[in-house]
């Protein structure tokens, strides 16, 4: 059987992307830092453009597009510090209080069931006090032994915190010409196809960043309130980190539901803790999940459930964390893929003579 012209370019780019992304899963750790680097450029570059319109150097634009962006990514890491050093000393302090409180529910209950039985929690307790002690020697030498035991992993995260920036100024101040000089190598006759690709990509990570930043700042403000009305003394920072991290989807979710069960349970000792907080999270994400998403996303970027771990996943596993944070949006990119590819397949004669 012959295979036509046509088929060995298909093969031949088939065999190219293959072999790309075998590569990429080898480099997975060194092509981190410039996909992040590539992300970033391409969510701020329409900032430098505006910039620039309003007659700022593009030098001057991308560093005050850079800086901007770093300043909110500390706002949020501190806002991340604040619940932990206000939730470590009450932890330290009632976790006696609340195991003893638990002991007697428990004792009672088992009392109703005809057991007479004690439960001995006082290992536990001193376990747990122990290992939250606020002792700043302590933890400092923790720290210093846990530097030197993962030392490469340090200097690498501190090699890509300032690669990353420096990257991402590169290419925002090229950004047009390595377009242009890119877009020049595909041949002629594809060009206009691949340019009705690339706006409709546009298109879609564009409606997909403005929803999923609505959806934070919306869920943001909800938990916010709720956890507030409620009663809660760390409402704020912790309402406000768990709208924030529903950029990752279930992670980000999980852990402030984490922190709202711990505090509400510090605080109250009740479980008026976990009926509030299963009111509040409850009603949030279901209001997520039924009315807010489909309303700011739309249908046309919905990925299933199955989908989404698995890209969680697949990411996770070739560029770590931040592979996770940028699954989505790739997410949102494969649809786009997955939709030409079909329209191609359904008008292919191995689809209209099978």
């Amino acid at each position: 059987m012959q295979i036509s012209e046509a088929n060995k370019i298909r093969l031949a780019w088939l065999v190219l992307l293959l072999g790309a992304l075998w590569l990429a899963s080898l480099l997975g750790p060194v092509l981190m830092p410039f996909l992040v680097a590539l992300t970033l450029a391409y969510a701020l570059h329409p900032a430098v453009e505006r910039l620039w319109r309003w007659r700022i150097p593009r030098p001057a634009g991308a560093t005050i597009a850079i800086v901007l962006l770093s300043v909110a990514l500390v706002a949020i890491g501190s806002l991340i510090v604040s619940v932990l050093s206000s939730t470590l000393p009450q932890l330290q302090h009632q976790i006696p209080l609340l195991l003893s409180s638990m002991n007697n529910w428990l004792s009672t209950q088992a009392a109703r069931l005809g057991l007479q039985t004690q439960f001995d929690l006082t290992s536990f307790k001193h376990m747990l006090t122990q290992s939250l002690s606020g002792n700043p020697q302590r933890w400092a030498g923790q720290l210093l032994s846990s530097a030197r035991t993962g030392g490469s992993t340090l200097i690498v995260v501190a090699g890509n915190l300032i690669l990353i920036p420096v990257l991402t100024f590169y290419l925002l101040l090229d950004w047009q010409s390595l377009m242009q000089r890119g877009f020049s190598l595909v041949p002629l006759n594809r060009r206009e196809a691949l340019q009705a690709f690339l706006a409709e990509c546009d298109s879609i990570l564009g409606r997909y960043v403005r929803g999923q930043v609505s959806v934070m700042l919306i869920l943001a403000a909800y938990y916010a309130i709720g956890l507030s009305l409620a009663g809660f003394q760390l409402a704020l920072p912790i309402g406000v980190f768990t709208g924030l991290a529903v950029f990752v989807p279930y992670v980000g979710f999980g852990l402030g539901l984490l922190l709202a069960l711990l505090a509400g349970a510090l605080q109250f000792q009740s479980f008026y803790a976990l009926w509030a907080v299963a009111v509040v999270y409850g009603i949030g994400q279901v209001a997520e999940s039924m009315v807010i998403t489909p309303r700011l996303l739309g249908g046309q970027i919905g990925l299933h459930p199955l989908l989404v771990i698995f890209l969680l996943l697949a990411f996770g596993q070739l560029f770590g964390f931040v592979g996770v944070l940028l699954a989505l949006p790739a997410g949102a990119l494969l649809l786009v893929v997955v939709r030409h590819a079909l329209v191609w397949y359904r008008t292919s004669s191995l689809f209209l003579r099978g």
